[in-house]
């Protein structure tokens, strides 16, 4: 069994953290439904400007989750033009 994880760190452009909070759970919501990952905000919940989050994916075949969660960096980055990612970090657990 291959376990991945990426860490993601995100700036934002919001101004309060119930902004963050739509533009944060909206993310994990449709990659969770889009990618079958198991997601989370992991830290810098109280700052409204940045996030990091974490996306973990599971797999017999190595390859796979690698590339799951490179998909969802993709998309992440298509699919929010106002989201900046300023750090990605993928690794095997």
């Amino acid at each position: 069994m291959h376990i991945f994880c990426a860490e993601i760190h995100l700036s934002l452009q919001s101004r309060s953290l119930k902004e963050k909070r739509g533009i944060v759970k909206s993310i994990l919501r449709r990659a969770k439904n889009s990618f079958n990952v198991a997601c989370a905000e992991v830290d810098r919940q109280d700052n409204p400007s940045v996030a990091v989050l974490a996306f973990v994916s599971v797999s017999s075949d190595k390859q796979i989750p690698r590339q799951v969660l490179e998909r969802v960096e993709d998309w992440i980055y298509e699919g929010w033009p106002d989201v900046e990612i300023t750090g990605s970090d993928i690794s095997e657990i």
